[in-house]
Parts: structure tokens; C-alpha cells; sequence
């Protein structure tokens, strides 16, 4: 088993639900996830990454300001985004805040690259939805050609243009970066195209139904030059002492973000418990007990390749309105039980 595997969390910021069941305010829901964030560096989670929202269920907007808040109160722990909505922001801008928590966080930060799965920021920020993948395609091109740190001369068509433009801070060992993919071939390829990692988001059917997106990525680097790197997978999930309790405590939160959500893309029908449940057995949600969560992230990653190919799994272990209790809860249970249990079943 590679040695380099990285099990890390995930969270969008959801507002959190205080031990009477109330909604707490985005300020605190803030806190609290620096607190989870803190806990996880001290039991041994490998990564923590925030996504960028800009809707009423999420407070996290500004992930890069809370990932500096949590680097001031850990000391190994990865810190990155998933994902920095690239597409709505200035990829000058957002080399230089990353360099910059790079450099509080002592070589800690990464970015996950996404184009917005929501698409709130296009309005909020004064971009055409119309131009969605242009977007996407030419600063994915311009933040590679800033990832070498020296003076970049660029010409597009969705920012002013640079000449001999050069940034700061430079960072002392560069920048990781991952994109996020949701299923996309063209996506996959671009990926491999400009050397980064790819990230797959994997929120619903059977994750062994994006072996072939892994295969295309180990063959687009190979054909075109570039490194092929290890994959990442992001799926949704919940850990609690007991199959039951996780059930019972994340169905009706998932329940009602997912129909929500639902209703705005236009899917077909609501989230049933019996949809959820399957899921939970063989789908991209993982929920229970430590041994059960485990036992599915091993698999999946053994479906996908094995560790030597999917060097990462990232759980977004809040969806919708948990407890924050119960979230820190299940953060110490992913760090102390669930990841060394996913390195033994692979080891083994």
C-alpha cells in the first residue's frame, strides 16, 4: 500500500444546530468548523477542505479566511478548498491569498479547483452564466501559468489582459492543486492536460462507475507528457457510534437539503429513506459506525485502483443542519477510528 495515502474531511459550512436543536448563526457555525478543523489535526486527519458557497445554507463564502483562522490553531493538517469556485473569481487574486496562507500555514495549502456546481457566484460577482466554460478553460490556463511564480504575459478574453505581470508572496515549495470533476470526460482531460491532480466528486450511484474516469486520466497524462498523479474522491457521509444513530441523525438533514436542491435543478422526485438507504449500503454515501465507514471508503478505493492510484478520500461529513456535537463527534471518529481502519483493510 502506498504510504503517501491522504484520508481528509470536507465541510461547505452548513449551519450547525446547537444541543436544543436550534439553528446556530453562520458566525458561530463558523467557529465551530475552526474548532472540528482543530480537533481533526490532533487526531490524525490528514486534510481539511472548506467549499465556497454564497447561499443561504452555507457560511462559508471566504474559505481562504477561515482556512487562516485553522491554521493558526494546527500544526500538520492539510488545508485546502473544494472547491474555489475559479470560474467567478481572478486567479491573480486567488494565487496570491493561497501563497499568502501558504506562508501562515508553513507550506500547508492546496487548491481544488472547481467551476461551480452552484452557481450563485456568476450574478453575485457580474459573470455571464452564457460564458460558464470559457470562463473555466481560459483561467484554468492563466492560474497554470501563474503556478510557475515568475512573470507571466497573458491575453484572454475574461480579464484584463498582463504583460510581464509578477506576484506576490512566492511561495517556498509552490502550490498543490487538484480539479474537481463531477463526471465530465472533456474535464477529465483537461485535467491531465495542464499536470494538476484530478478530484473526483462522487455524490450519488455506485463509485466504481468512475473507473473509467480514472483510467482516462492515467491515459490522457500518458499520451500527453504530463505526471500522472494520485486521484482524489469526494463523497458525502456521517460517522456515529452505531449504523442507527448515524442514519437517524443525518436522514432528515440530508433529506431536506437534498430535496431543496432537487427542486431548483429540476430532478425527478424526492430523497426516500429507501434511496438513502441504498446509498448508505452500496451507493456515494458513506454513514454509520467507524467499521462500516471504513469498510466502504477501503472498497471504494480498491474499486478505483487501489491506493496506488486513488491516493485520496476526502468524507464531507456535514449535510445540512447537524449538531455541532455530533459533527465534532464523528470529526474524532473519522481521525481515531476510521482511518487507521481503512489503512489496515488496505494493508491487509
Amino acid at each position: 500500500m502506498s504510504d503517501g495515502l491522504l484520508l481528509g474531511l470536507d465541510t461547505f459550512g452548513d449551519i450547525l444546530e446547537d444541543d436544543e436543536g436550534r439553528l446556530k448563526t453562520y458566525a458561530a457555525s463558523i467557529r465551530d468548523i475552526v474548532d472540528h478543523a482543530a480537533l481533526a489535526d490532533e487526531v490524525g486527519v490528514d486534510a481539511i477542505t472548506l467549499g465556497e458557497h454564497h447561499r443561504a445554507e452555507f457560511a462559508i463564502s471566504s474559505p481562504e479566511m477561515v482556512l487562516a483562522a485553522i491554521a493558526s490553531r494546527t500544526s500538520r493538517i492539510k488545508l485546502g478548498t473544494g472547491v474555489t469556485v475559479l470560474s467567478s473569481d481572478d486567479p491573480v487574486r486567488v494565487f496570491e491569498r493561497f501563497a499568502t496562507l501558504d506562508a501562515v500555514s508553513n507550506g500547508r495549502a492546496e487548491v481544488i479547483m472547481g467551476r461551480g456546481s452552484f452557481t450563485e457566484s456568476f450574478p453575485l460577482f457580474g459573470y455571464d452564466l452564457a460564458d460558464y466554460d470559457l470562463l473555466f478553460e481560459e483561467k484554468l490556463g492563466l492560474w497554470a501559468k501563474l503556478l510557475d511564480e515568475k512573470p507571466v504575459t497573458w491575453r484572454g478574453k475574461t480579464r484584463p489582459a498582463l504583460t510581464d505581470a509578477d506576484l506576490f508572496p512566492k511561495t517556498e515549495h509552490g502550490l498543490t492543486t487538484y480539479v474537481g470533476v463531477g463526471g465530465s470526460p472533456e474535464s477529465v482531460v483537461r485535467t491531465a492536460r495542464y499536470g494538476f491532480r484530478l478530484m473526483l466528486a462522487i455524490i450519488g450511484g455506485m463509485p466504481s462507475r468512475f473507473k473509467p474516469y480514472v483510467d482516462l486520466y492515467g491515459q490522457a497524462t500518458a499520451e500527453l507528457g504530463t505526471p500522472t498523479l494520485p486521484v482524489g474522491v469526494h463523497s458525502p457521509g456521517f460517522i456515529a457510534d452505531t449504523d442507527d444513530e448515524a442514519k437517524e441523525i443525518l436522514f432528515p438533514r440530508f433529506k431536506k437539503v437534498r430535496d431543496k436542491i432537487g427542486a431548483e435543478r429540476g430532478w425527478r422526485g424526492e430523497v426516500t429513506r429507501d434511496h438513502f438507504e441504498a446509498e448508505a449500503l452500496r451507493g456515494s454515501l458513506y454513514v454509520g459506525s467507524p467499521e462500516t465507514v471504513a469498510r466502504r471508503i477501503a472498497q471504494t478505493i480498491t474499486d478505483l485502483g487501489g491506493p496506488e492510484v486513488v491516493g485520496r478520500f476526502d468524507l464531507l461529513y456535514t449535510s445540512g443542519s447537524l449538531p455541532s456535537s455530533a459533527a465534532a463527534h464523528a470529526v474524532e471518529l473519522y481521525g481515531t477510528k476510521v482511518i487507521p481502519m481503512v489503512r489496515d483493510i488496505l494493508a491487509s
